[in-house]
């Protein structure tokens, strides 16, 4: 007598071979597996009440790391930044120049090369400023234009609340994976109002934005993930009060 485990093991085959065929292009009914399985569920949802709720998400928990690329107005940034509600802390790239940001409460502090605060104009006194710039800590004025200019990129709640949003006619475009997690992907307009994929596990965070009209990139991670913010200590800190030097 043949072991009834042997019967269903090839029954088991038969059934997945079956299941391989085609039927006029369409696999048979059936016998493909629901990608949405094992999940939190959003991928079940539709378009709109994905992006909603990846928003809230966002919304509710203390702190991210975002990185990637930002256009505007014609400039690339090139951001690596750990927000949460008190403040931020990070490093943008344009243009071929890095600078660090940190922000503690209202108090907002920039760190940047000699070349940054204007190195190179062939005067040795502003050489000798740009040093000493370069090793310290910025006090960033709140009445100089840089803090508004910067403060942004440091900002939690204005910088996601500007970027998670699509435009045009949202529609759901598959399931993909980001960074080893599994995601469903949400355009608007097919594409060139960009794309948001949402994670899949746990909570339905946003893991990866394509902006639309080709305005960057941005990839966001350690969702919680809390880390330390506190303002430098006075020997690495400059205040120049009411201005800034001219860059």
């Amino acid at each position: 007598m043949i072991p009834i485990y042997r019967g269903r093991s090839r029954r088991a085959v038969l059934a997945g071979a079956v299941c391989a065929l085609l039927v006029t292009g369409t696999a048979l009914t059936g016998c493909s597996e629901d990608p949405n399985e094992g999940t939190n569920g959003v991928g079940r949802l539709s378009a709109d009440q994905i992006q909603s709720r990846s928003q809230k998400a966002a919304e509710s928990v203390g702190a991210v790391r975002l990185h990637g690329t930002v256009v505007t107005s014609g400039r690339t940034y090139t951001l690596d930044m750990r927000l949460k509600e008190q403040g931020g802390i990070g490093s943008v790239t344009t243009e071929g120049e890095t600078f660090r940001l940190l922000r503690v409460d209202d108090e907002l502090y920039l760190k940047a090369g000699a070349e940054f605060w204007g190195q190179g104009d062939g005067e040795e006194d502003g050489e000798a400023a740009a040093d000493k710039l370069a090793e310290k800590y910025v006090k960033v004025p709140q009445g100089d234009p840089s803090y508004k200019k910067f403060i942004g990129f440091t900002d939690k709640n204005v910088l996601l609340g500007g970027l998670l949003t699509l435009h045009g006619k949202l529609a759901t475009d598959g399931h993909h994976e980001q960074s080893g997690v599994r995601t469903i992907r949400v355009t608007g307009d097919e594409g060139s109002g960009g794309t948001l994929d949402v994670s899949l596990e746990g909570k339905p965070y946003p893991v990866r934005l394509v902006r639309a009209g080709k305005a960057g990139t941005l990839t966001f991670s350690s969702w919680g993930t809390d880390f330390e913010l506190k303002e430098p200590a006075e020997d690495e800190t400059l205040d120049y009060g009411k201005q800034l030097p001219a860059s």
